[in-house]
C-alpha cells in the first residue's frame, strides 16, 4: 500500500504535509563500485505528527533523513519541506529543520551547558531568548543538575536527552531524529517518547524518527516501511496491521518445550514466522490460520492452539521476508562450534558470589550474585549506568573485582583470568574489531589469536563465512560494514574456538527484527547444544527467550527469575497479562523508590 505524496507546491503554513520525497533516487560511489542507496523513493510525512520510519540495515532511512536535512542532494527526483524545495530554498528550509544523528551530535568534551551555548550559536538563536528556553529544555530533560557535566561522562539515555535538547534549541518545524533509541535503556526509551509527544502538543513540531523498536512504531501517527532502498508500505500502524489480518495463532507452551516446538512449527509449509511472545509461540502465517492451526494441532496434539489478532511487527515480518521456510537449518544446528551435549547439566558453569567493583567511592556493581547452568541463555537486565557492562568485564576477565568470587567455567577469574578467558566469547557493546582489516582477515586473525592450527582455521573460518552468511562481504572492510552485517562478524570472531561460554553485551542493538530473530535462532540452537550464554539487551522483550534472567538497578540485583516470575511482578487483578517492558518498568521505579535495596 503505497500512499502517493501530496503537491510539492502548496503553500508554507496552509499544507498538510511537513516533508515529500517524489521519485527520489541516491547513490555513493565506493571506489570503483557503486551502491544505490535510494531507488525511486516516494513518501510524504504529515505535519503536526509523528511518522516512524523502519526498516533492515541498507533499506536506506540514514539516506532519507540526511537528504531531508540538506547534508546530501539527491540524484534524481524531488523534495519538498513544507512545500518548499531545498535545492532553490536552503535558507528558508533549514529554518523549519531539526536533525539529530545517530550518536547524538554532540561534542563529549564539552559540558551540558558548554555543548547548549554551542548549539544556540549554530542555530543563531538570539541571546534575549536563550535563558528561558536552555532552561526550559532542561526541566524537559532532567538535565538540570548536569550542566556541569561533560558530555563524554553522561549515561546513554542523559546524552539521548542532551542530543535532542540541543537539536530544540531553536524551535524546528520538523524533527528529524535518527535512530535516537539505539543503546539506550527502555526508561529512557519512555522519556525520550514523552518529550517527543509534548513538543507535538505544546510547540506543533513534525516528526520523522527512524527507529528499530516496533513498539516504538506503533504509537506513531504513520508508519513507513523501506527496504533496499524503496518504500514498501506507508499508513497507520492499524492499516498496516490489517495487510496480515486472519494469519496469526498461538500456542500456549512452557520453557522446557518452546524452542523444540519452535523448529517443529518453522518446518510446517505456510509458516512465516515463530517467535516468543509471553508463555506463547506467536505463529505469522502466509494464508489464513485455519487450515495451518489445525495442521499444527495434528502435528502437536498437547498444544493449546488459539487464533489470535496480528500485530504490526507481523505486517513488517511479512513485508521482509523473502519466500521460503520460515527457518531453515543452520550450520550451527548442524555443526554448534559449543558442546557436542545436547543435555544441559545441572553445574554451573558461571558463578558469582557477593561481586563488587568499585571505581573510586563509586561502586558500580555491589554485592551481586548468581549462577548460569551449562546450556542456559540467561539474560542480564537493567537501565543505562546500571552495572552490566562493569559485570561482564569482569566475567570475562577484563577487570578485576574489588571483592567477591567470580568462576567461569570452574576457574576463578581472581587467580588465572587468561585461563578463564581461553574457555570464553565476548561480543562487545560496540564495534570491537579491526576497522581496517576485511572481513576475511579479522577471522583469520581471531583464529590465529585463539591458537587454531592451520588446518582447523580453515575449517572455522569457512564455516564463520558460510553459517553468518559473510561470503558476500568477505573482502570488504570491516568497518564500513553495515551494522547488521558488522554484530554478525563480532559474534563469529566470538565462537571461532568453541567457547565454553558466550558473552554477548548489546548484541542486538539497533537492529532490525528479522535480523534479531536470526541471531536468536542461532543462539538457542547454540544453547541446546550445551553452551552456555549470558546476554544483556535493551529490546526488554527478547527476554522471554531467555530461560532465566536478573535485572539490575544501581550495582545491585532488583530480581531474578524466569520470564513468567519476572511478569508476575506487574500483574494486577485489572491488568493479568503485563509484557516484559512493563514488569521491567515496575521492577525498576519499585527498586528506585526503595533506594536501590532489591
Amino acid at each position: 500500500m503505497i500512499v502517493p505524496p501530496p503537491s510539492l507546491t502548496e503553500t508554507p503554513g496552509r499544507t498538510a504535509v511537513a516533508l515529500a520525497f517524489a521519485d527520489v533516487h541516491k547513490s555513493f560511489h565506493r571506489g570503483r563500485s557503486t551502491v544505490s542507496a535510494l531507488r525511486g523513493t516516494t513518501l510524504s510525512v504529515p505535519a503536526r505528527a509523528v511518522t516512524a520510519l523502519i526498516g533492515p540495515d541498507g533499506a536506506g532511512k540514514t539516506t532519507i533523513m540526511r537528504l531531508a536535512a540538506g547534508l546530501l542532494r539527491a540524484d534524481r527526483g524531488r523534495i519538498a519541506i513544507f512545500g518548499m524545495d531545498p535545492r532553490t530554498g536552503a535558507r528558508a528550509d533549514h529554518a523549519y529543520i531539526g536533525y539529530m544523528p545517530q550518536r547524538f551530535g554532540l561534542y563529549e568534551d564539552l559540558t551540558v551547558a558548554e555543548n547548549l551555548r554551542l548549539y544556540g550559536d549554530l542555530q543563531g538563536v538570539p541571546h534575549r531568548q536563550r535563558t528561558a528556553r536552555y532552561e526550559q529544555l532542561m526541566q524537559m530533560t532532567g538535565l538540570s543538575p548536569f550542566l556541569s557535566r561533560r558530555a563524554g561522562r553522561l549515561s546513554g539515555g542523559m546524552q539521548q536527552k542532551l542530543g535532542l535538547a540541543c537539536t530544540l534549541v531553536r524551535t524546528p518545524k520538523l524533527l528529524l531524529l535518527d535512530e535516537p533509541t539505539a543503546g539506550v535503556d527502555p526508561v529512557s526509551r519512555r522519556d525520550l517518547w514523552t518529550i517527543i509527544n509534548s513538543i507535538i502538543r505544546d510547540e506543533g513540531v513534525s516528526v520523522l524518527v527512524s527507529t528499530a523498536y516496533i513498539d516504538e512504531a506503533e504509537r506513531c501517527h504513520q508508519v513507513i516501511v523501506a527496504h533496499d532502498g524503496r518504500v514498501l508500505a506507508m499508513g497507520s500502524p492499524l492499516e498496516l496491521t490489517r495487510t496480515v489480518a486472519g494469519r496469526t495463532f498461538s500456542i500456549r507452551t512452557s520453557i522446557e518445550t518452546r524452542r523444540g516446538w519452535q523448529r517443529e512449527l518453522s518446518s510446517i509449509k505456510g509458516v512465516v514466522d515463530v517467535s516468543t511472545l509471553a508463555d506463547s509461540l506467536h505463529v505469522l502465517t502466509a494464508r489464513d490460520v485455519s487450515d495451518l492451526a489445525k495442521m499444527t494441532h495434528e502435528r502437536l496434539p498437547e498444544a493449546i492452539v488459539e487464533l489470535t489478532p496480528a500485530r504490526l511487527e507481523d505486517a513488517v515480518v511479512a513485508m521482509l521476508t523473502p519466500p521460503g521456510p520460515a527457518q531453515e537449518t543452520t550450520s550451527s544446528e548442524r555443526d554448534a562450534p559449543g558442546h557436542s551435549q545436547p543435555h544441559r547439566a545441572l553445574t554451573p558453569m558461571i558463578t558469582v558470589k557477593g561481586a563488587t567493583r568499585a571505581f573510586g567511592s563509586f561502586l558500580a556493581v555491589n554485592k551481586i550474585s548468581f549462577e548460569v547452568r551449562r546450556g542456559e541463555v540467561f539474560g542480564l537486565l537493567g537501565a543505562n549506568g546500571a552495572g552490566k557492562t562493569t559485570t561482564f568485564r569482569m566475567l570475562c576477565g577484563l577487570l578485576p573485582p574489588t571483592s567477591g568470587q567470580l568462576h567461569v567455567a570452574g576457574i576463578d577469574l581472581r587467580s588465572a583470568p587468561a585461563a578463564a578467558r581461553a574457555r570464553i566469547g565476548y561480543v562487545s557493546q560496540h564495534f570491537s574489531l579491526y576497522g581496517e582489516l576485511t572481513v576475511f582477515q579479522n577471522l583469520r586473525f581471531f583464529a590465529s589469536a585463539y591458537g587454531l592450527g592451520r588446518r582447523q582455521r580453515a575449517q572455522r573460518i569457512g564455516w564463520a563465512l558460510d553459517e553468518f552468511d559473510l561470503v558476500s562481504v568477505r573482502n570488504a572492510v570491516s568497518g564500513a560494514l553495515p551494522l547488521g552485517f558488522g554484530r554478525r562478524l563480532a559474534m563469529a570472531c566470538a565462537l571461532m574456538h568453541k567457547p565454553d561460554v558466550l558473552f554477548l553485551d548489546e548484541p542486538t542493538s539497533g537492529v532490525d527484527p528479522l535480523t534479531r530473530r536470526r541471531f536468536w535462532r542461532r543462539i538457542t540452537a547454540l544453547a541446546e547444544l550445551g553452551m552456555t550464554v549470558l546476554v544483556t539487551t535493551h529490546h526488554v522483550e527478547e527476554a522471554e527467550y531467555c530461560d532465566r534472567l536478573v535485572i539490575m538497578v544501581t550495582g545491585r540485583l532488583a530480581t531474578s527469575g524466569t520470564p513468567a516470575e519476572i511478569r508476575s511482578f506487574a500483574r494486577t487483578p485489572g491488568h493479568p497479562s503485563p509484557t516484559m517492558n512493563e514488569a521491567f518498568l515496575s521492577i525498576v521505579q519499585a527498586s528506585q523508590d526503595s533506594g536501590g535495596d532489591p
